[in-house]
């Protein structure tokens, strides 16, 4: 059910991905309007995710400390997001006239990695501490033999040359 909604919230994400590169384009030009888009969306994607889809999952984490464990956590899934991207870029024509065809499969090749990422350092349970196994302390019980040569025979050598008279 979570993957669904993550899904869910990644086509959203590609709305307002869209609709930031067309909005800048004209502004900043496509590689820049790309980069900036992608920080808008990741970080919508972050709030719904938060409020929806890993909404019982936990969030432990101060709001700003989990948007920039998001961002920091997804950052494989920008390389291939926007890897894909700008290579359809600069190999077809038909890519950079239409952003949108692009953004698409990027949004398909980072979405897996996200997914993964974001459930396990991003919106997880808080996991309690593994009980630490401490040390016995045994008082100590004249009943119990003690070895007669607790010391080494070079000891006793060592001990027999510092011997003054």
């Amino acid at each position: 059910m979570q993957f669904l909604k993550f899904g869910i919230v990644g086509a959203l994400g590609l709305v307002w991905d869209t609709t930031t590169v067309y909005s800048l384009r004209p502004f900043v030009g496509l590689t820049t309007a790309t980069i900036a888009a992608y920080f808008i969306a990741a970080s919508i994607n972050w709030l719904i995710n938060r409020l929806w889809t890993f909404r019982n999952a936990g969030n432990q984490h101060h709001f700003i400390i989990q948007w920039l464990r998001f961002l920091a956590a997804n950052s494989l899934g920008f390389f291939l997001n926007r890897g894909c991207v700008f290579m359809l870029f600069h190999t077809s024509p038909v890519f950079k006239a239409y952003p949108v065809l692009a953004l698409a499969a990027g949004a398909l090749a980072g979405m897996m990695s996200n997914f993964h990422i974001s459930r396990k350092l991003v919106f997880h349970k808080e996991h309690p501490a593994p009980e630490l196994k401490t040390a016995e302390i045994v008082p100590f019980q004249p009943e119990r033999p003690v070895p007669q040569k607790a010391v080494s025979s070079r000891t006793a050598v060592v001990n027999t040359r510092n011997k003054v008279g």
